[in-house]
């Protein structure tokens, strides 16, 4: 019979379909990789293969090793410690753009593995963009704190200084050895902050007209979170915004923003742009009334028989008026509202909690700030 009559019986040799990408080489016969494989997969056709410090060579590219990141040492919720002791050690380890890093301590025995964690918030420190170095030595106090990404305690540091305690003052020194400034570290310019965002890490500056620059200088300048000079604090978004400023060059020549500040040096502060007037260091005691910890907002519900400062109590009334305008239901006239920023590190907020703050004015109202327990 003809050649397209001829029927294959089942069992026969198989059919190569090329759609099912099968290999073409046989396992001694390997393609040649332009890139090492990935880390997780490892062929069994290599054969024999050279290593180095790094691990197994493939042509010249070294692949090294994957690691998982070890775990924060936990203790018990028991453990304690003295938190009005002071400790000095030497930065084992810092992330300046994650935020956080290892200390070593020198007095061993304290706490396990001789090393606990630091967070930017506990440095003391006059740098606008705070940070540590590896090798430098710090004195710190120790906070046990539950540790909400995994479960346990860990010992922290807090209350981060130098060794002395005088304030941590790093990034003028580095920037001056660093960086190629547009006349000079200090010089200021003055121009107008279009926009910033947080959430990004980024926003643009107009410079004023007038100054005499390079032409290459343009009249739009990116201002990034580092050189936001708002007191050590994490600074927030802000738009149409009168700003003074310095400038300086990258080495692949972009011009961008230096150390960004309100008219006259003045740290870009939440209390220097919403006109925060503290109302004393009278403190206030009150349980959480409500408290959004996505965003990062709540009330405190103030006791019934503290008196509050006229001009808070006047503030309130404003609030709760402009509140009912657009609808809202004011269910407590004693209810203030406060942040996260303006919360102690380390306490963890929760509807019902009893606290005590202090009081502040501003554009907006009143508030409640350094709220502790």
């Amino acid at each position: 019979p003809p050649d397209s009559e001829v029927m294959v019986p089942w069992g026969g040799p198989p059919v190569q379909k090329p759609w099912l990408k099968q290999h073409q080489f046989p396992p001694r016969f390997p393609p040649r990789y332009p890139f090492p494989p990935p880390r997780y997969h490892q062929p069994q056709w290599l054969g024999p293969q050279r290593f180095n410090a790094f691990g197994p060579v493939y042509g010249a590219i070294a692949a090294p090793p994957w690691r998982p990141r070890a775990p924060v040492a936990t203790v018990p919720p028991s453990f304690r410690v003295d938190e009005r002791e002071r400790y000095t050690g030497s930065v084992k380890f810092y992330h300046k753009w994650k935020g956080f890093g290892f200390v070593e301590l020198n007095q061993k025995g304290v706490v396990p593995t001789d090393s606990v964690f630091v967070h930017w918030k506990q440095l003391n420190s006059d740098d606008r963009f705070p940070f540590l170095q590896k090798g430098m030595e710090v004195e710190f106090s120790l906070t046990v704190q539950r540790d909400w990404h995994r479960p346990g305690h860990t010992v922290r540091a807090k209350n981060v200084t130098m060794v002395g305690g005088m304030s941590i003052a790093l990034q003028d020194d580095i920037d001056a050895q660093e960086k190629s400034f547009v006349g000079g570290q200090h010089l200021r310019y003055t121009g107008t902050l279009k926009f910033f965002t947080p959430r990004h890490g980024f926003g643009w500056v107009i410079l004023d007209q007038g100054y005499d620059v390079d032409p290459s200088v343009p009249s739009e300048l990116k201002v990034e979170t580092a050189e936001v000079n708002a007191a050590g604090q994490q600074p927030r978004f802000m738009e149409n915004l009168a700003v003074e400023f310095g400038i300086w060059r990258t080495l692949r020549g972009e011009y961008k923003v230096y150390n960004m500040t309100l008219p006259g040096g003045h740290p870009l502060t939440q209390d220097a742009l919403e006109n925060r007037i503290s109302m004393g260091p009278q403190t206030y005691s009150g349980d959480v009334m409500i408290w959004n910890w996505r965003h990062g907002w709540g009330f405190v519900r103030v006791d019934p028989h503290l008196q509050l400062p006229p001009r808070v109590v006047a503030k309130l009334a404003q609030q709760q008026a402009a509140a009912r305008q657009r609808g809202k239901t004011i269910t407590n006239d004693r209810a203030i509202y406060f942040r996260r920023a303006d919360v102690a590190p380390g306490l963890m907020i929760a509807q019902g909690l009893r606290v005590h703050f202090s009081v502040y004015i501003d554009d907006k109202g009143a508030g409640a700030c350094d709220v502790r327990r």
